[in-house]
């Protein structure tokens, strides 16, 4: 996928699903933050057994479907394919770009994570990833462990690269529009989402950052 068109769909809202076990309740769950506007969803499960994590993808791969999203399977190439996901999102310890390629072929998204890193993007995007992410760029919740990066981290990034780049770590509607004028073009959260009382508003309310509207 040539750089423009990933930052055509590397955009926005990125919502990145909590751990659960609960199958329908996930589903409700991201069906309510497509509603408010998601148009990239990240499913992320560390704690389910693999048949469930199966089921899961394969759910979640259904509905964005059929709601004009995009699905990506984080970690598991594996899911992604078994599932036929829209891509998959890597960390340091989840395998090679060009393995993930091979698998999944040239139409899929892939995302890596490149922490505080330039030189982790540059081998990233050089091996044949669509988008880098970069981050924690505020205390995280589901990762309060993580190295901080640095605002400016964005705009070197910006600079330097064509391809999407997605910020994450700590995100609100409220210093979400920060990282989005350093140079982020999408935002990737969890907590600020999908731990509130009502998810759909919830995701309308990062749509102001990048020039949408949160009108009901």
């Amino acid at each position: 996928m040539s750089p423009d068109s990933a930052r055509r769909v590397v955009r926005g809202l990125y919502a990145v699903t909590a751990d659960t076990g609960d199958t329908p309740g996930l589903v409700r769950a991201v069906d309510a933050a497509i509603s408010g506007g998601a148009r990239l969803v990240q499913y992320r499960n560390k704690t389910a057994p693999p048949e469930l994590r199966l089921e899961q993808a394969a759910q979640l791969t259904r509905l964005c479907a059929s709601r004009g999203a995009l699905l990506i399977v984080n970690d598991y190439v594996d899911v992604a394919r078994a599932v036929d996901a829209h891509g998959v999102h890597l960390g340091r310890d989840d395998g090679a770009v060009e393995h993930a390629r091979a698998a999944l072929g040239a139409d899929k998204l892939i995302g890596i994570s490149c922490y505080r890193s330039l030189d982790l993007a540059h081998a990233a995007l050089a091996g044949g990833a669509d988008y880098v992410a970069f981050g924690s760029f505020f205390p995280s919740q589901v990762k309060p462990g993580a190295v901080r990066a640095p605002l400016e981290l964005l705009t070197q990034a910006r600079q330097k690269f064509p391809a999407p780049i997605v910020a994450i770590g700590g995100i609100t509607a409220e210093n979400g529009g920060a990282l989005v004028r350093a140079g982020a073009d999408a935002l990737a959260v969890i907590t600020a989402v999908f731990a509130a009382p009502n998810i759909e508003a919830a995701a309308r309310a990062f749509s102001p950052l990048f020039g949408g509207s949160h009108e009901e």
